[in-house]
């Protein structure tokens, strides 16, 4: 492995300047991008999904917990594996205190495919508290395209999709696969994919996690 080419304090400072105009170009291209995203279309969720979660059954609607926006990560576990994805378990360890995103009127929970019964154990022994339901009895995973059929088998694959309610009606607003989700798992970046962004209405300002008021 080669390393970097050691120089004087000076050409590193030149050197560093040079770079920052490039991520300076690269911050503003994100936040063009991010603007365009809000601005995509949405289409309404009629499809009644059932899931499994820890407190038993629940809708697409009861995910949201009561907020205006949900973040459903597609978690690859299939009904025949024994433990989920090491790489979407890998994901879930970075993801911050979600008391971060209630208080910005976003929700957050992982979805499955597997039955509840082999989430239960497999989400103790990881040690997470976060929301993760089982879309066993319903098309859920395959109706966002984190199940696709290949050689009439299905394949599962990791995903984030993003849902916005207006009173009782849900929508669809944006999904992103496999590749979709490198760099995501801040509390910033994920409110960057969802229709309000990062400042919904009614919240103000970062606070201790303890301190927000759901």
């Amino acid at each position: 492995m080669s390393l970097p080419e050691i120089v004087s304090r000076e050409r590193w400072h030149a050197a560093r300047a040079e770079l920052l105009l490039k991520e300076e170009a690269l911050t503003r291209a994100r936040n063009a991008l991010g603007a365009e995203r809000r601005r995509l279309p949405m289409v309404e969720v009629d499809a009644e999904y059932v899931f499994e979660g820890g407190d038993g059954k629940a809708t697409l609607r009861d995910l949201f917990d009561g907020r205006a926006q949900l973040i459903v990560h597609h978690f690859m576990f299939a009904p025949e594996w024994e433990s989920g994805c090491p790489n979407c378990s890998a994901f879930l360890d970075q993801i911050g205190h979600l008391a971060h995103l209630r208080a910005r009127g976003t929700s957050f929970a992982a979805v499955s495919r597997a039955p509840f019964t082999r989430i239960l154990p497999f989400k103790a022994r990881m040690g997470w508290t976060l929301p993760w339901y089982s879309s066993y009895h319903s098309d859920f995973n395959r109706d966002f395209e984190a199940t696709l059929v290949v050689d009439d088998e299905p394949v599962e694959r990791p995903g984030i999709s993003c849902f916005l309610r207006e009173h009782d009606r849900v929508f669809h607003t944006y999904s992103a696969y496999d590749r979709g989700l490198d760099g995501l798992g801040s509390t910033t970046s994920l409110l960057d994919l969802t229709a309000l962004g990062r400042v919904p209405e009614g919240s103000d300002r970062v606070r201790y996690h303890d301190e927000y008021e759901d």
